[in-house]
C-alpha cells in the first residue's frame, strides 16, 4: 500500500519512494557491498553514477524500442540490420553463417530470419561472387536510410558526448566500464551458492 501526505492544497499526494539505485536503501546492512573506507561523499558519488547509469540504460531501451516501432521490426532483426550496414560498410560479404554468428542465433533461426525480411522488404538474397554454394545477403536501399535515420542518428550522438571528453577522461571511463563489466558477468556464477559475493 502506497503511504500519503497532503500536499499544501490539502490534497493527498504520494509520499516519495525510496531511492532506487542509493547502497544504503539497496544494502542497509551491508550484506552486499562493504563500505570500509568510503566516506559518506564516496557513497553519494557512487549512488549518482550507479544512477546515471540507469538513466543510461533506459535511454538505450527508449530508442531502441522508439526505432523497432518506427521500422517495424522486432530485436533480433534491427540487430541483423545493424550487421549488415556494418558488412556493407566495410566491404565484408555477408552471408547467413556469419549473419548466425555475429547474432549467436541458429542455422534455422537465421533462416527463419532472413525469410522474415526479405518478405518485408529489408534483404535481398544474391549469388555468392565466388562460392555456387553460398548466398550473400543484401540491405534494401530504403532499409538502410530508415536505419541510418532513426537508430543511426541517435547512435552518432553518444560520440558527441565522447567527443566532450577529454583524452585521459575517455581512458578513464573505458576503463571504469570494462571493470564493470567484468565485475557483473556471469561467467562461473552459481547462483545456487549461499556466498553472496
Amino acid at each position: 500500500m502506497t503511504s500519503s501526505h497532503p500536499d499544501e492544497g490539502g490534497r493527498d499526494t504520494p509520499a516519495p519512494l525510496p531511492p532506487l539505485f542509493s547502497i544504503a536503501s539497496s544494502d542497509p546492512h551491508q550484506e552486499l557491498v562493504d563500505r570500509t573506507g568510503l566516506d559518506a561523499r564516496d557513497v553519494q558519488q557512487i549512488d549518482a553514477l550507479m544512477a546515471a547509469l540507469a538513466r543510461l540504460r533506459a535511454a538505450e531501451r527508449e530508442l531502441a524500442e522508439a526505432s523497432r516501432r518506427f521500422m517495424a521490426l522486432g530485436e533480433t532483426d534491427m540487430r541483423a540490420v545493424h550487421f549488415l550496414i556494418v558488412c556493407e560498410n566495410t566491404g565484408t560479404l555477408a552471408t547467413p553463417g556469419a549473419i548466425a554468428q555475429a547474432l549467436e542465433i541458429s542455422t534455422a533461426s537465421t533462416t527463419k530470419l532472413l525469410d522474415r525480411l526479405q518478405r518485408a522488404g529489408h534483404v535481398r538474397r544474391a549469388p555468392h561472387p565466388s562460392d555456387r554454394r553460398a548466398l550473400v545477403i543484401a540491405l534494401e536501399p530504403a532499409t538502410r536510410r530508415s536505419a541510418m535515420r532513426t537508430l543511426g542518428t541517435q547512435h552518432a550522438r553518444r560520440v558527441d558526448a565522447a567527443r566532450r571528453l577529454l583524452p585521459e577522461e575517455r581512458e578513464m571511463v573505458t576503463g571504469f566500464l570494462e571493470d564493470m563489466a567484468r565485475e557483473i558477468s556471469v561467467d562461473g556464477v552459481d547462483w545456487e551458492s549461499p556466498e553472496l559475493r
